[in-house]
C-alpha cells in the first residue's frame, strides 16, 4: 500500500528536534515511492560536541504502531544511530548496490516493520537479520540490531514533542554480533544489557568492535 504522506506538523516537529539536539542537517535520503510509510533518513553533520554523523528517521511516525494495552508508551516512534565521521556515505547509500549503506537500509527496514506486521517496536526489542542471523553486508560482523534508549544525549532528547500534544519516542538502533543476538534470544534482555554494558556499547557504531558475548 502506498504511504499516506507525512503529517506536516509531525515532520516539522522532527526537523526542529533534530536541529536542536543533534546539529545541522547535512543532507537527507528522501523516499519517492514508499510502502505504508515514507521513511526519510536525515544525516546530521559532525559537530564539536558530537564529532560523528547522526542518522535520524522521519516518517515512521506517519502511522501509529499497534501497541498492546497495558504498555504505557507512545504508539509513535522514530529511530536513530550514529556513524563515525569518516563513514563512506554517498548519494546511493542505502541502495542494495552500496555495501557501506547498510545502516541506512536497516533504519528503513526496522522503521517499516511495525506497520508491515501490525505490531510495535520498543526498547530492548531485537531484530535479527534473518534466521539464522546473517551479516548485513560483506566486511561487517553485525547481523541484527537491538532497540535501546539513546545514551549520548540528554534525557529530553529522547522524546519529540508535537504541537498537538503527541509524543514521538526517538529510539536508538544498536547493531549486534550474531553471538549477541543469540544472548538476547536464548537468555533474555537482562543478559544482553550486561553484555552491552561490559563493552560500553552505545548508539555510536564502532565498525570493528568485538563481540562482548
Amino acid at each position: 500500500m502506498p504511504a499516506q504522506g507525512p503529517r506536516e506538523w509531525f515532520a516539522e516537529a522532527i526537523d526542529r528536534h533534530i536541529e536542536e539536539h543533534f546539529g545541522p542537517v547535512e543532507f537527507v535520503y528522501h523516499e519517492i515511492a514508499s510502502h505504508l510509510v515514507g521513511v526519510h533518513v536525515y544525516v546530521v553533520a559532525p559537530t564539536e560536541a558530537r564529532p560523528y554523523r547522526t542518522l535520524v528517521t522521519s516518517g515512521m511516525s506517519e502511522l501509529p504502531m499497534t501497541v498492546p494495552e497495558g504498555h504505557d508508551i507512545s504508539p509513535y516512534a522514530e529511530l536513530m544511530l550514529c556513524l563515525p565521521a569518516d563513514w563512506p556515505l554517498g548519494k546511493a547509500a542505502g541502495l542494495d548496490g552500496d555495501p557501506a549503506g547498510w545502516p541506512v537500509r536497516v533504519l528503513k527496514q526496522v522503521a517499516r516493520l511495525p506497520h508491515e506486521y501490525g505490531t510495535w517496536i520498543g526498547e530492548w526489542h531485537s531484530v535479527p537479520n534473518g534466521d539464522p542471523a546473517q551479516p548485513y553486508a560483506p566486511g561487517t560482523p553485525f547481523a541484527g540490531v537491538v532497540v535501546t534508549p539513546m545514551l549520548r544525549v540528554p534525557a529530553e532528547a529522547r522524546t519529540i514533542a508535537v504541537g498537538d500534544g503527541t509524543q514521538i519516542s526517538l529510539l536508538a538502533l544498536v547493531p549486534l554480533h550474531p553471538q549477541e543476538v543469540a544472548v538476547k534470544v536464548e537468555r533474555g534482555t537482562d543478559a544482553l544489557i550486561e553484555v552491552l554494558d561490559r563493552g560500553q556499547v552505545t548508539e555510536l557504531l564502532e565498525p570493528q568492535r568485538p563481540s562482548y558475548a
